[in-house]
Formats: C-alpha cells, sequence, structure tokens
C-alpha cells in the first residue's frame, strides 16, 4: 500500500493498484472506501484499465457508503459510452443482487464479445452452459480454453476456475472428468490445483481412491499450499477417507489457519466436541469466532450451541441468543429452530443486553467477509510478469 501511495501523485496504473487494493482490504472504513473510489475514477479519467469493476464492486457491496450512487444506472451509462469492463460490470451486478440465473442469455451475449479480451468470461460462458446443460456448446468452449492456454493466451489459474464450475454440482449437472482432466493438465506447474484436484476427488469419490486423494494432497503440501494442509486435516477430522485421527486433524488444520477460514472452524469443533479427551471450551470460543468473523456462517452455529449446551462451561444464554441471531443467515431449518429456542430460554431482563452485544457483534463484523467471487477473479493480479509501474 505505501509504495503505491507515493507513486500515486503521479501515476495513474499506481492510482488504479492503490484503488484496487484499498476496495478489497479486509476491515476497510468508509474514508478508505471513498478514496478508493476517488483513486479509481481518476485513474479511469486517465485512460487506465482494470478500474470499472473494483468501481462497480465497490458500489455494489458498500451501498451505504455511496447512497448518492445508482449501480444500475451507472453501469449502464459505461455500457452506453462503449466502454469494455462495463459488460462485466452488469455480470457483477447480476451476480451480487442473485440475479444471474434470469440473465443468462445477456451474459452470454456480453461474455462472447469481451472473451479474447477478458478470460474471466470463460468462467461465466462455462457456468451458463452447464447451467442450461448446452453440452456442444462447453465442449467447444473447453476446447478453446485449452487452446489458448497452450498458447499462453491463458494462464492455469482461469483453467483451474473454469474446472472448479465443471466440477460444481450446484451448476446444472457437473462434468467432473473434464474437471480433472484440466486440472492434471495445469497442476504441475500451477500447485493450487493439485488442492482443487484433492477437492474435486473429495465431492466425486468415484474418481479415484485413497492413494490418488493422498497423492495430489502430498504434492499440493510440497508446493507449501496451505489448502491442502486444511483438506488434509478435514480428512482427519471426518475419518471418511482415512481414520479418524483428532491429534493428525489438529496438526494439519493449524498449519491452514494463516490462510484459510474453514481451518478454524474444524479446530473450533475439535476442541468444543472433545475430540482430543476433553473439551477444551475458551479454545473453541476464539476458534470459532474468528472462523464465524470470517464468514463462516455454521460457525455461529456451532458458537450458539456451545453457549445453550455449556458443555465444559458454564451456559450463557445471552452469547447463546446473539450467535443463534447470527447463525440465521445461514438459512437452515436447524438456525431456525435453535434461535427460537434460544429466545424462549433468554431471560426478558437480559434482552436489551443481548441486543446491544448482537449490534457490536454486527458492527465488528462490518461487510460481508466473503467477496463476490467473481470479483474476486477479476482483481486478481497473478499472471507472471506484471507490469511495472
Amino acid at each position: 500500500e505505501a509504495t503505491y501511495r507515493a507513486a500515486a501523485q503521479t501515476s495513474p496504473r499506481a492510482q488504479s493498484r492503490l484503488g484496487r487494493l484499498l476496495a478489497v482490504k479486509p476491515d476497510a472504513t468508509e474514508a478508505e472506501h471513498r478514496e478508493a473510489e476517488e483513486l479509481l475514477k481518476k485513474a479511469f479519467a486517465n485512460g487506465e484499465s482494470g478500474t470499472l469493476i473494483p468501481l462497480a464492486m465497490l458500489y455494489l457491496q458498500y451501498p451505504h457508503t455511496f447512497p448518492e450512487v445508482n449501480a444500475q444506472q451507472k453501469i449502464s451509462q459505461w455500457r452506453a459510452a462503449g466502454y469494455p469492463e462495463a459488460g462485466l460490470a452488469q455480470v457483477l451486478l447480476y451476480r451480487t443482487q442473485g440475479a444471474y440465473a434470469e440473465h443468462l442469455d445477456e451474459v452470454e451475449s456480453i461474455c462472447k464479445q469481451a472473451l479474447s479480451a477478458t478470460d474471466i468470461c470463460y468462467v461465466e460462458l462455462a457456468t451458463v452452459y452447464q447451467t442450461r446443460g448446452q453440452t456442444e456448446q462447453q465442449a467447444a468452449l473447453i476446447a478453446q480454453l485449452r487452446s489458448a492456454h497452450a498458447a499462453g493466451r491463458v494462464n492455469a489459474q482461469r483453467v483451474d476456475s473454469v474446472a472448479r464450475v465443471l466440477g460444481d454440482s450446484t451448476i446444472g449437472t457437473p462434468d467432473e472428468k473434464t474437471a480433472q482432466q484440466l486440472l492434471e493438465e495445469v497442476a504441475p506447474g500451477y500447485p493450487i490445483s493439485w488442492v482443487t484436484l484433492a477437492k474435486l476427488l473429495y465431492d466425486f469419490p468415484e474418481l479415484g481412491d485413497v492413494n490418488k486423494m493422498m497423492e495430489y494432497l502430498n504434492n499440493g503440501r510440497a508446493a507449501d499450499q496451505p489448502r491442502a494442509e486444511l483438506l488434509l486435516g478435514r480428512l482427519y477430522y471426518e475419518g471418511k477417507w482415512v481414520p479418524a485421527d483428532a491429534v493428525k486433524a489438529e496438526e494439519h488444520l493449524k498449519k491452514a489457519t494463516a490462510t484459510e477460514i474453514s481451518a478454524h472452524y474444524y479446530l473450533g469443533q475439535i476442541y468444543r466436541r472433545g475430540y482430543l479427551g476433553q473439551v477444551y471450551p475458551q479454545k473453541a470460543v476464539d476458534e470459532l469466532l474468528t472462523a464465524a468473523r470470517g464468514g463462516q456462517n455454521s460457525a455461529d452455529f456451532a458458537l450458539a450451541q456451545l453457549f445453550s449446551q455449556g458443555k465444559g462451561t458454564l451456559p450463557d444464554p445471552v452469547n447463546a441468543w446473539v450467535f443463534a441471531q447470527l447463525s440465521l443467515a445461514s438459512e437452515t431449518p436447524q438456525a431456525t429452530e435453535l434461535a427460537q429456542a434460544m429466545s424462549t430460554q433468554l431471560p426478558p431482563e437480559k434482552l436489551a443486553t443481548a441486543k446491544d452485544l448482537l449490534a457490536r457483534e454486527q458492527k465488528v463484523r462490518g461487510a460481508s467477509a466473503t467477496q463476490n467471487a467473481m470479483a474476486m477473479q477479476a482483481l486478481q493480479e497473478e499472471k507472471d510478469g506484471e507490469e511495472a509501474l
């Protein structure tokens, strides 16, 4: 941030980089979001590309900071002016507002036009074709992707992203075998894909056996991939592919905590459930709270259970009520049932205290910790040889 800030006085590229950095900075203040907007608008005015997507993301994710901005109106103006990124900003709006499925035709049209210039469109088109069950179009797209990757026009990260769509059973009918083939093609040069392969095998066990799983994970661990440690820890936690072993689970999960929020959740569950031979309530609270504040909805449910059951500690109806309310974001019947139960158990004289605690916890969390996947992909700059300022 300091490097970009120093150069931003004179360099539009530095303005763009600093603006994008502030736009996705965790726990950024309202002032920083305003500064990000100003920097991105300046960079855009100076002809810098890659500014409209993060600008749109700011407007969509933090409408309370920019009440004067109508995001759809702004994007429509950009599209009318013919800016290449404006179509992708429209796709981003559909994603963040849950309107993607109703606009598949428009997403397809936008991304077909932008495909040669913006490779995130491979991910979008793969999503559209899989949602509709258009296998011929999907096969042609994958062939085009392979060709573009072989020619160096598309990086391995994007191939990995497309493979994740193909292996996502929530999107139409998945094509896990093609996903596996794509990932095995890029994994030797892009180690993150070893972990994507392991996750794919976890979701589709018919693709391999435990030896194949360990091969993928060991390749990922050899390349220092924290997600490999996370998944291996999860396997030992669940005892599905390998015998359950809480000590090994804890060991691998701890190695993943620096970057993987889910690792905190599983550690919290190990401590809460006494898998190590006894319950560690404070450790459980610390880990689960970190997970919950990082966007893991199921951690709130686990915290509500911990405080309501008092396993290894005294029951705390106020905290139980607070986390039960927060767990409602997961929209599961269990969360609804637990929240209702906690409301009946909370003494009326403690309701005001509980509401105050809830408000404070919501303030700590601020905007959603889980950034929109497309926005993050569009903002990531992991390509080799990134241009100098």
